[in-house]
Formats: C-alpha cells, sequence, structure tokens
C-alpha cells in the first residue's frame, strides 16, 4: 500500500511537470504567432495607406503567401522613389521603428525648414553667419568704397522734375576684388572648419572624412560644355512659397520669380543657357521631393548637357527675425546652401544613396568660400541635415534658400545679383584663386 501511494505521488509530479512544460510551449508558440501577426499587420496597414492608392497592381502582385520569383528585385525597381517605404517593407517592425519609418517616409520631404528645432537652432547670430568682427568692418569698408566711388564719378545729383531713376547697370556693381581673404593654414582641422563653415542639424553627423578644406577647394566645379546647349537648370521642389509682399497665383512672385530672375541674369548678364522648370510639385508639400524627382529626371535625360542643377527654396524663420543686409546701399536677402549628407546619427541610410556627395559638399563650399570673400555677410553657415534631398543627380546640385517668408520680393531680387556673380565665379572658374589652382593643375 505504501509503494502504491509512492508511485502514485511520483506519477502525479511528473504530469504535473509535463503540463507546465506543454503550456510554456504553447505560450511562446502564441506569442510567435502573435508577433507575426503584428508584423503582418504592420505590413497590411503600410500596404492599405500608401500601396493600395498608389501602386495597387504591386501590391496584388506581392500580396499571396508565396512572392513570385523577383519580386525583391521588383519591389526595388518600382519603389525606388519611395525610399522610407521599401526599407519599412523590407525590414518589417523590427528593422524599423515608428519613428524611423516616419523619418525615412516623410522626414525629408515635410520640410527642410527650421520650424522643428529648437530656439538656440534658429537663432542665427553672428556666429551662425559667419559674421566676425574683421568681415563686418570688410563689408562696412567694401559698401563705403562703392557708394564713394558712385559719388565721384556721378557728381552733383541733376534736379528732376519727377520721380528719379538710376539707371539698371548702376544698381548692382559686382565686386572684382576680394573684401576677405581666408587664411587656409589656420582652418586645417575639422573642428576649425565646421565652425567657420557650417551649421549641422541634430538629425546628422558630418566627420572628417566628408568635410577637409583642401579637398572641397581643389575639387574642380567649373561647368565643361559650351552655351549652345543647356549648361544650368533651376526649379522648386517648393514652388509655392512666397514672400510678405507676393502677389498669390502671380508666377511672376514668389518664388517662382526669384528663379526666373535668377535665370535671366545667368543668361543674359553671365551668357550661361539655363532651363527654368516651373512645375508644381508641393500640391501634398509632405511628397514634393518623391513628386519633383521623376520629372527632374526627365528634363535632365532630355537634355543630357545640363551639368548643374539648382533647387531654389526659400526659408522660414521666426518672424521677428528678418534675413536682410545692406549691400551697396540696397536692402538685400540672405541666402544658405544646403546639403542632405544621406546619413543619420545611426549611419548611412542605404536606401537614400548619392554617388556625388563629395562633389555637392565641394560645390557649396567653394560658393560659400566666394560669398564670404566678395560679399561677407550675405551667405549664412551651410546647413547640413541627414537625408538626400534629390541632389543625386548631378554633381554639380545645389540647393539654396534665398530669404525667408518675412523678406520682400525687393530684397530677395537684390540677392539674386551677387549669388548670379558667385555662381559665375565657381562655374566659370574666373575666382583668381580658383582659376590658379586650376591652371596648376592642368
Amino acid at each position: 500500500m505504501y509503494m502504491n501511494r509512492k508511485w502514485l505521488k511520483i506519477i502525479l509530479i511528473a504530469v504535473v511537470i509535463i503540463t507546465i512544460g506543454f503550456g510554456c510551449s504553447e505560450f511562446l508558440r502564441g506569442r510567435e504567432k502573435e508577433k507575426k501577426a503584428e508584423d503582418s499587420a504592420f505590413r497590411g496597414i503600410v500596404e492599405q495607406l500608401v500601396m493600395e492608392p498608389y501602386l495597387p497592381g504591386l501590391r496584388r502582385m506581392t500580396g499571396g503567401e508565396h512572392s513570385a520569383s523577383g519580386d525583391g528585385f521588383l519591389r526595388k525597381a518600382l519603389l525606388a522613389q519611395y525610399p522610407g517605404l521599401l526599407y519599412a517593407l523590407e525590414n518589417g517592425e523590427e528593422g524599423v521603428t515608428e519613428s524611423d519609418y516616419a523619418r525615412l517616409l516623410l522626414q525629408e520631404g515635410s520640410d527642410e525648414d527650421h520650424k522643428g528645432l529648437p530656439e538656440e537652432a534658429l537663432e542665427y547670430g553672428d556666429d551662425a553667419m559667419h559674421l566676425e568682427k574683421n568681415l563686418e568692418s570688410a563689408l562696412l569698408k567694401e559698401n563705403e568704397r562703392y557708394l564713394s566711388a558712385n559719388q565721384e564719378e556721378e557728381g552733383e545729383p541733376e534736379e528732376t522734375d519727377g520721380e528719379e531713376t538710376v539707371p539698371e547697370e548702376q544698381l548692382f556693381a559686382c565686386v572684382e576684388e576680394k573684401s576677405y581673404r581666408y587664411q587656409w593654414e589656420e582652418l586645417s582641422s575639422y573642428e576649425s572648419l565646421i565652425k567657420a563653415f557650417y551649421a549641422v542639424d541634430s538629425t546628422t553627423v558630418a566627420g572628417e572624412q566628408l568635410l577637409q578644406a583642401d579637398a572641397l577647394r581643389e575639387k574642380d566645379m567649373r561647368i565643361q560644355g559650351s552655351a549652345d546647349a543647356p549648361q544650368i537648370l533651376i526649379y522648386h521642389t517648393h514652388s509655392k512659397e512666397s514672400f510678405v509682399d507676393s502677389v498669390p497665383g502671380d508666377e511672376n512672385s514668389g518664388i517662382l520669380g526669384a528663379g526666373e530672375y535668377l535665370a535671366s541674369l545667368l543668361r543674359e548678364r553671365y551668357g550661361y543657357n539655363v532651363i527654368h522648370d516651373t512645375g508644381c510639385y508641393d500640391e501634398d508639400r509632405a511628397y514634393a521631393y518623391n513628386n519633383s524627382l521623376p520629372s527632374i529626371e526627365a528634363i535632365l535625360q532630355e537634355n543630357p548637357t545640363i551639368e548643374a542643377v539648382i533647387d531654389l527654396h526659400r526659408d522660414e524663420m521666426p518672424a521677428d527675425r528678418r534675413l536682410v543686409m545692406d549691400l551697396q546701399g540696397r536692402p538685400t536677402a540672405q541666402f544658405m546652401f544646403f546639403n542632405g549628407l544621406c546619413r543619420t546619427t545611426k549611419g548611412e541610410i542605404d536606401q537614400l544613396e548619392n554617388p556625388y556627395l563629395a562633389d555637392n559638399l565641394a560645390l557649396s563650399f567653394q560658393m560659400q568660400t566666394a560669398c564670404n570673400e566678395y560679399y561677407p555677410g550675405i551667405a549664412r553657415r551651410i546647413y547640413l541635415k541627414a537625408y538626400r534631398y534629390n541632389m543625386h543627380l548631378r554633381p554639380k546640385s545645389l540647393l539654396i534658400e534665398l530669404g525667408a517668408q518675412n523678406n520682400t520680393e525687393e530684397e530677395i531680387h537684390n540677392a539674386c545679383e551677387p549669388l548670379a556673380h558667385v555662381l559665375d565665379l565657381v562655374f566659370s572658374g574666373r575666382e583668381p584663386e580658383r582659376q590658379e589652382t586650376a591652371s596648376q593643375g592642368d
């Protein structure tokens, strides 16, 4: 009897252990199925919200239990201009967090303005605009020299019955001599270069491998082709951007008007062959870069001689912060060169490759250098952010933030003239230091 009870107890303990083990196994299997269901739900949401309205054929092609042969290749080919969606579908919920997914899909196109930045980042002071005391002094001297020369040449103004008019060619005089010269040996370190030239957004990181003064200065950014065929393309990812006194619906106003004026200066004053695309890509601002990409690619395919691509924007600043300076006695908007580095603080973004990143950075650097040396104070520091902004289409790609929403049309047009001059200095190689370097390399 005693032995029967002992074996009965052993059997009961074994049954309990087996039951617990089986229950744990079923629980883990259930969690795995639940996880797969969550991943499936995530994909379903992406497909329902994005692929169904925009890419229904691709959704049905890849929607079964078993993907067709070549599914990965077709997905990458068809979704190349939707990098965030491609990243999400390939990596699932584990490969991309909600915030990463939102950034990849929307952040590049949502806004390169600075509305989301902290107040200290919005406050572009002397350091941010590279307005050191010696540069301010050089700017004042240059303005005084220009005004003094004009007064000596023109003599006393004549009395007129009506409104006084100034010949157009006297409104702006290209500065032929540098007001400031860099001491490049003082900018040999990465830290000194960043401080002098760049503002780095918190979304990205630059690094010494990307930014070295000698490499940025020495890269040849001259336009090689003749003006017999198109050389420069100007377009506007955000064509609806306007200024404080812009006329709604008027293409000769706002950023479109600024683009046409810049194009006309490059054509008529400097002899370049320029195409100005006035297409509207920002009906849905968040997808403006996706929307503009196929059109710009088509223009470049039809005009393979185009070497330089300029995406002209205007920035957005706090209402009490105006980007304006006095240049040769005229109120002139300040502008900024903008680069996407195709990398976040976590590393490179594989879906946003740019084979011309080094060229893009060299071009903005040479533009910034020329601005600071010929027109100190007109260019704010080069802004570096994480994404690509369609700057992968040509080695000579620029994204320019021309003034802000509270600048006037007059201030913007006044800024286009030194901007056109600096573009010519770099694209022609007529900038003395660049010309000397180029001749030594030939």
